[in-house]
């Protein structure tokens, strides 16, 4: 029987150097943190719980130690039974190592999905951003209007008033003015803001 744990540890030291691989190629991938911190085998083939490769081929090393202390032993019930195991954690593996690939591909897609996705709604946001400012510039546009409307009537009104009906619309005037000055201020900030949403 050990030509036979001979050539298991032969296919687990290949399995060990392509999971190393694997798992340093998926430590640089960018889509393997969507996927990260998930045990790769559902719970019951492995009593490992990892997103690596290499405990999982740690694991079946030392149950292949133990099936080879189990022959020895003479315990052939429990070998058989703990080299069935091996074989479907071997398969298992195999299995996912070269499906890792796709897995990750799958990922990459998802990762372009999210990014998108992101995108779509940043776009949205800056489009809404901008909705609103040109709403808002056309109030204010339509508020300047309105202030040199009044400076206007207030001017003519002064011209046909009495001195002291002069004194307190000269004083509406200046306070019009203000208002105007501080209207016109908030039109330029609004057309920067709305200049800087056109280079999204």
């Amino acid at each position: 029987m050990q030509p036979a744990i001979n050539k298991i540890h032969l296919i687990l030291d290949q399995l060990a150097q392509q999971a190393a691989a694997a798992d340093e190629s998926n430590k640089h991938s960018k889509s393997h943190r969507l996927i990260q911190d998930n045990d790769i085998f559902a719970e019951g083939l492995f009593s490992t719980h990892s997103d690596l490769f290499l405990p999982y081929v740690s694991e079946v090393k030392n149950k292949t130690n133990e099936l080879a202390r189990l022959l020895s032993a003479q315990k052939n019930s429990l070998a058989h039974s703990r080299l069935l195991i091996i074989e479907q954690q071997i398969s298992a593996l195999r299995t996912a190592l070269d499906s890792n690939q796709i897995v990750h591909k799958e990922a990459d897609q998802r990762l372009v999905a999210i990014k998108a996705r992101r995108y779509k709604k940043a776009a949205q946001a800056v489009m809404q951003s901008s909705h609103n400012l040109h709403k808002k510039l056309d109030e204010t546009v339509e508020f300047e209007r309105r202030l040199l409307e009044m400076i206007h009537e207030r001017e003519q009104q002064r011209q046909q008033a009495t001195i002291k009906q002069a004194a307190r619309l000269s004083e509406e005037v200046l306070a019009l003015h203000q208002r105007l000055g501080r209207c016109r201020q908030a039109i330029s900030k609004l057309e920067r803001e709305i200049e800087q949403t056109k280079k999204f």
